[in-house]
C-alpha cells in the first residue's frame, strides 16, 4: 500500500530555533511559515517580525492595537507555508508509577493517527518511516510516547521480511548459549595448546572435554568473569550512547529510520512480546566489532574466555529484559521491572541499566522510582 506524502510536521522547538533575520520562522493557526524572504519587505518593518520570530503570531496579527491584518495578508502568508505543528500524544509523564500488574490500554490506531499524523499502526511502519514527513524533533517526541496493540505492528508488507523482525524470547538462549559454551571450552583447551579453528572443526571441544584439567579451568574462569563485567559496561554504554543517540541524530529520514529499527520501535511499542529481545542477525552484527577487538587485544584463549562471559551475560540481559516487561518476578527483579518500565513511561533520558543500576550510579543517570 503506497503512503501518501503529507505536509511536513514540526514542533514548537523546531520553530523556536529559527528566530533570526537569516532564518525566520513563525506559526499561525497551527501552520508553520518560513518568512525569511519576506522580512525585508514587511510593511510594518522587519523589527516587528523579528520581535516575534520563532513564536506564534496569531494573537498579534489580530491585535487591533498593533495592526489587525486583512484577509489578503493571510493569503500572502500562505505563500510561505512549509508545514504544520504536530499534535502530541502524551503518555510519558513525570508522576508515572508502575503497578505490580501493569497492563497498558490498547491504542486506537485510527484515532491515534488522526490526532498525531505520525505513524499509522494499521499499515507497515518501515515504508512510512522511510517517507517521513516529520522533523527529528517531532519524531523523537512521538516515538517516546508508547503505543500498545494486541498483536505486533507490521514493519514490512512482505511476510518473508516481517518474520525476521520478530523473535521469541527463548530463541536467545537456544542460539547463543551453545556458542557461549563452545567458546568457554575452546578457551580451556587453548590454554593447553593450539587447536583447529571453529570453522574447520566446530564440534572439536566436545570430543576433547576429557582432557580439560582444573588448572586450565582456573585460567579460563577469571576471563569469563571479566567478560561478565565488560558486558555490564557494554549494556549501559550501548543503551545510552547508541540506542539513545537522540541529540546527535541527523534530521534526515534515513537516519530516523535506522534509529527506529535499532531501538525506536521498542520505545514506540514497549510491550510487544516479539520485539523485546534482539533478532539473532542484529546481535550478530553488533557483537562482531567487539569480538574482533577482543582477539586483537588478547591472546586467543583469553579472548575466547572473555567473549564467552560477555555472551553469557548478554543472554541473561535479553531474557531478563523480556521478563521485566511481561513476567511476575521476585523482589529484586520486581524492583528492576519498575525501574525499567519507568525508563519507558516516566523519563527515557535516565535509567539505562537493565540488569542492574550500577553504571547509572557511576554516571549519575539513576531514575527515581
Amino acid at each position: 500500500m503506497a503512503v501518501t506524502k503529507r505536509i511536513r510536521i514540526y514542533t514548537e522547538e523546531d520553530v523556536a530555533d529559527h528566530k533570526s533575520a537569516n532564518s525566520c520562522w513563525i506559526t499561525c493557526r497551527g501552520k508553520v511559515y518560513d518568512v525569511t524572504k519576506f522580512v525585508p519587505d514587511h510593511p510594518g518593518g522587519d523589527d516587528l517580525i523579528l520581535e516575534h520570530a520563532g513564536t506564534d503570531v496569531e494573537r498579534i496579527m489580530k491585535d487591533e492595537g498593533s495592526h489587525d491584518h486583512s484577509d489578503s495578508a493571510y493569503d500572502m502568508l500562505e505563500e510561505y507555508v512549509i508545514g504544520r505543528l504536530g499534535t502530541e500524544s502524551t503518555v510519558v509523564r513525570d508522576d508515572w508509577e508502575a503497578s505490580d500488574d501493569f497492563h497498558p490500554e490498547d491504542t486506537n490506531s485510527a484515532e491515534d493517527f488522526e490526532k498525531t499524523q505520525f505513524l499509522d499502526l494499521r499499515t507497515p511502519l518501515l515504508q512510512q518511516m522511510w517517507q517521513a514527513n516529520f522533523s527529528k524533533s517531532y519524531y523523537l517526541k512521538q516515538v517516546h510516547q508508547p503505543r500498545h496493540l494486541q498483536e505486533s505492528a507490521r514493519l514490512f508488507a512482505y511476510d518473508i521480511f516481517e518474520v525476521c523482525t520478530r523473535t521469541v524470547w527463548y530463541a536467545v538462549p537456544l542460539i547463543w548459549l551453545p556458542i557461549t559454551a563452545n567458546l568457554f571450552l575452546r578457551s580451556m583447551l587453548q590454554f593447553n595448546g593450539p587447536i583447529p579453528t571453529f570453522l574447520s572443526d566446530p564440534l572439536l571441544p566436545l570430543s576433547l572435554t576429557s582432557t580439560v584439567t582444573l588448572d586450565v579451568f582456573a585460567k579460563t574462569l577469571p576471563c569469563f568473569f571479566l567478560g561478565n563485567f565488560i558486558w555490564t559496561i557494554l549494556e549501559y554504554g550501548m543503551h545510552r550512547f547508541l540506542f539513545h543517540i537522540d541529540e546527535f541524530l541527523p534530521d534526515h529520514y534515513a537516519f530516523m529510520t535506522l534509529h527506529f529499527l535499532l531501538h525506536g520501535i521498542h520505545h514506540y511499542m514497549p510491550m510487544d512480546r516479539l520485539r523485546l529481545v534482539m533478532p539473532p542477525v542484529m546481535f550478530g552484527i553488533l557483537q562482531a566489532p567487539f569480538t574482533r577487538l577482543a582477539y586483537i587485544l588478547f591472546p586467543t584463549p583469553v579472548a575466547n574466555g572473555i567473549i564467552s562471559g560477555s555472551f553469557a551475560f548478554y543472554v541473561l540481559y535479553d531474557c531478563m529484559h523480556y521478563a521485566l516487561h511481561h513476567t511476575k518476578l521476585p523482589a529484586y527483579l520486581k524492583h528492576m521491572k519498575k525501574y525499567h518500565l519507568a525508563h519507558h513511561y516516566k523519563n527515557f533520558e535516565l535509567g539505562f541499566g537493565v540488569t542492574s543500576k550500577i553504571w547509572d550510579y557511576v554516571f549519575k543517570t539513576v531514575l527515581p522510582v
